[in-house]
């Protein structure tokens, strides 16, 4: 298997963990009464997949692309230089109408 797609089920059995954590974290603060509805709710097994599982899809992306961001390549060498704006100067661009035209003005009313 290349490491690439070992890097990413890694990375989001990791995510999934961190959701299964924060989950059960609102259930144990019974954050907005959370706990009291999903244990008196004949769905609440439901709901509380469907929130370790979301919350899972948003956790393993964002640790999949923390991973891959940190792999950058570090610059050595410095990182300044002279402004962008050094290098340019505005350039005088004359603007005329070709011969034999009249200018025409739209009149609102």
């Amino acid at each position: 298997m290349p490491k690439l797609v070992k890097l990413y089920i890694k990375n989001v059995i990791i995510g999934f963990g961190i959701a299964a954590g924060f989950v059960s974290l609102l259930l144990w603060f019974n954050v907005m009464n959370l706990w009291g509805l999903v244990s008196q709710s004949s769905d609440g097994m439901l709901a509380v997949f469907l929130l370790w599982f979301m919350n899972g899809i948003v956790f393993a992306g964002v640790q999949f692309a923390w991973v891959i961001m940190a792999m950058a390549r570090k610059d050595d060498g410095p990182r300044g230089g002279t402004p962008v704006a050094h290098f340019f100067e505005p350039a005088r661009v004359k603007a005329e109408a070709p011969a034999g035209q009249k200018r025409q003005f739209n009149k609102r009313g």
